[in-house]
């Protein structure tokens, strides 16, 4: 980051479609990619039709839609023009979408055609266009405005880096969603510092496979690649096997960003089962001597699934299981964890690729300040607090709460527990309104216990909460391979149920043998059904307490 860089989106970008006009900017895998040349007309053109519909500086403009080059079309206009994006993820609900509507005054809205059911019948406070981001077409309101191709705003804008560019409203595991308003210098400051840990260059090549209303995605994987001149491929489908694998080949992509989920699906679904074939292997791959080399072996084979020129593969939004960490690291995978939140655009510390370290995200991002509050006198754990140009302005219309976690000196309260060693690598314990109080003032972190539970054979995912007084762990199990290890339970049900409790009471025992004896659990508990999870893919625990 240089000092003369005036921190805004149009600016930034202004300075990218100079430098790489020619360059593929975004498009569908399988299909042409619009040139950076071609992004910057036809944002133009979006941005002439915004000001027909008299939208002005200020003015909030939501965006509901899957990701698509149209996506950043009109990211980049509305924010080019002084007004404030509104991106919503599409796993938001009709009523969740309408009160973010009301909430944030948006007045027009971009709506991909396979999301548009989730605003018909929407009675509107102030919303007044509907705008199809597939083809620019007005679906509901001034129908005498149309998009023209090749058309040029009227008016020319002075975008501050202060002025606000997003407000992103979260869909946190507590609860009710808040409006983080993120300015064009929170975003621009954390674009241009993640350099240091995450370098793009013009011949980089992403694929997106998260929400772009998701700030992780969208700060880091799309304006990081736009700023650089790199070019971003987006899939038609969800990313299932069927579709992503092929799309991989096609493309060989050199960076995605992902969140944990993605790679522990790939090592416990099959790396794993392909080291326990036969007792032989399995054994052979429990040793400490064979297991390493074999992980090397399996990760060659994942590398080239990928595409094989992989040289940045992020893992961010969660805490990533420490085994397929450990996995990653034997098999010598080009990955990175980062840690950050909405409210610091995302990213406040991470590691380069080729320094991580078991357990932990990494180093404070330069010019970011990390502190550990109130720390525990004999573990050093504490809240984890943040300060630097990329920490948000507040919650929109909310000033109590921002208030609560904004102290007057600038410091962000991000709700985290963590420790921080003495190279400045920071690992985090798990959330501070996760965390259990036990008995006799312990504390217990849900999130450690859970990465013991998912290590086991058939878990798929887990939650650890109280209830009366008791620590009790729900278990969603891969029933497919209970049943294919026992023929009976497809036949008989009482025996599923028996099978099953037994299976559950194993497990019991393993956990307790590996953690500490504040965090015994007294009942695991089968989850029939998956959890409900958030945009990056973090179970909603505040739905199971």
């Amino acid at each position: 980051m240089t000092n003369n860089e005036i921190l805004t989106i149009p600016s930034l970008m202004g300075e990218s479609f100079r430098k790489h006009g020619n360059n593929q900017a975004m498009g569908f895998v399988g299909e042409d990619a619009i040139t950076y040349n071609q992004l910057r007309e036809r944002t133009r053109s979006v941005m002439r039709l915004l000001e027909d519909l008299r939208i002005e500086q200020g003015d909030k403009v939501a965006i509901l839609s899957t990701g698509m080059a149209n996506w950043g079309v009109a990211y980049l206009a509305i924010t080019s023009m002084g007004a404030v994006a509104v991106p919503i993820l599409p796993d938001f609900t009709p009523l969740e979408i309408e009160n973010i509507l009301n909430h944030s005054g948006t007045k027009a809205l971009f709506v991909s055609g396979n999301l548009a059911h989730k605003i018909s019948g929407y009675g509107p406070e102030t919303l007044e266009t509907v705008i199809a981001i597939d083809d620019f077409r007005i679906t509901s309101g001034n129908d005498q405005i149309s998009f023209v191709a090749g058309s040029e705003p009227s008016g020319t804008y002075n975008v501050a880096e202060e002025d606000l560019a997003v407000i992103i409203y979260t869909s946190g595991t507590t609860g009710k969603s808040k409006g983080v308003m993120l300015t064009h210098r929170n975003i621009c400051f954390t674009a241009r510092q993640i350099m240091g840990i995450q370098y793009v260059v013009e011949s980089d090549v992403f694929l997106s496979v998260l929400p772009l209303s998701h700030t992780y995605e969208q700060t880091l994987g799309l304006v990081v690649p736009l700023f650089n001149g790199a070019v971003i491929w987006y899939l038609r489908k969800p990313p299932t096997p069927s579709v992503l694998l092929p799309a991989l080949q096609q493309i060989r992509p050199t960076t995605m960003l992902t969140v944990p989920l993605i790679m522990e699906k790939i090592y416990f679904n099959k790396v794993v089962p392909t080291f326990q074939k036969n007792k032989v292997l399995a054994f052979l791959y429990g040793t400490r001597l064979f297991r390493p080399l074999f992980n090397r072996i399996a990760g060659k084979k994942i590398y080239r699934a990928f595409g094989g020129r992989l040289r940045f593969f992020g893992i961010g939004g969660a805490k990533l299981n420490p085994t397929v960490e450990q996995f990653l690291l034997d098999a010598r995978f080009p990955y990175a964890i980062g840690y950050g939140l909405t409210e610091t655009s995302p990213l406040l510390a991470g590691t380069k690729v080729g320094t991580c370290r078991l357990g932990s995200t990494g180093p404070a991002m330069p010019g970011i300040t990390l502190k550990i509050n109130d720390p525990d006198p004999v573990t050093g754990e504490g809240e984890i607090w943040a300060k630097g140009d990329n920490v948000m302005k507040g919650y929109y219309r909310e000033p109590a709460i921002t208030a609560e976690v904004l102290t007057p000196d600038g410091w962000f309260k991000t709700g985290d527990l963590g420790v921080v060693d003495k190279n400045n690598f920071l690992s985090i314990k798990g959330r501070l309104k996760n965390m259990i109080v036990g008995s006799s003032g312990e504390n217990i972190y849900p999130e450690e216990i859970e990465s013991v539970i998912n290590d086991f054979r058939h878990v798929i995912e887990s939650l650890v909460i109280q209830k009366k007084g008791k620590l009790v762990a729900m278990v969603y199990l891969n029933i497919e391979e209970l049943q294919a290890k026992y023929a009976q339970m497809k036949k008989d049900f009482n025996k599923q149920a028996e099978i099953i409790n037994e299976y559950l009471e194993e497990l019991r025992r393993y956990v307790n043998a590996r953690v500490n004896r504040y965090s015994q659990l007294q009942l695991v508990v089968y989850q029939p059904e998956p959890f409900q999870k958030t945009a990056t893919l973090k179970i909603k625990r505040f739905l199971y307490y």
